[in-house]
């Protein structure tokens, strides 16, 4: 077992990140529609993905995806619901990651604007988005969406 540090009273133990992912969707005269970020950094750099970003430390998970949310789109959400947690080790090439993944209320007029390390932020028909062409696990967490709708 690891000691605590005399210093700063941390344990050794090295334990993986906690980050939380944003499905915002809204009703349309089209379909449902989902908001989706293109990555502007690596891993995945270019790539489709849910807006989200790590937890900060003393930071509730539920408060961290609406400021997630807020800071990559613009978008200001409320009433996050658990929709699935990914926890692969080997899910993320940076290091070991676990992702929670809530569903978030938005108004049906929201109008995303990218921000923090997003390229763009726009709403995309879910029927037509493409699992396959999303950032990691990102097309695992949206079947996980489309069970729970």
């Amino acid at each position: 077992m690891d000691e605590t540090c005399p210093t700063c009273g941390k344990d050794g133990y090295r334990n993986p990140a906690l980050a939380v992912d944003a499905a915002a969707l809204r009703h349309t005269n089209s379909g449902m529609e989902l908001l989706l970020i293109r990555r502007g950094r690596e891993p995945w750099k270019g790539s489709l993905a849910f807006p989200g970003g790590f937890v900060d430390e003393g930071e509730d998970p539920e408060v961290a995806v609406l400021r997630e949310l807020a800071e990559e789109t613009g978008v200001i959400g409320h009433d996050p619901r658990l929709v699935t947690v990914r926890g692969d080790p080997e899910r993320d090439p940076r290091k070991h990651i676990v992702s929670i993944l809530y569903r978030v209320t938005i108004p049906d007029d929201s109008t995303p604007v990218a921000g923090d390390d997003a390229a763009a932020a726009e709403f995309h028909l879910l029927d037509d988005v493409d699992g396959a062409e999303l950032a990691g696990d990102h097309g695992q967490m949206l079947e996980n969406l489309r069970d729970s709708l």
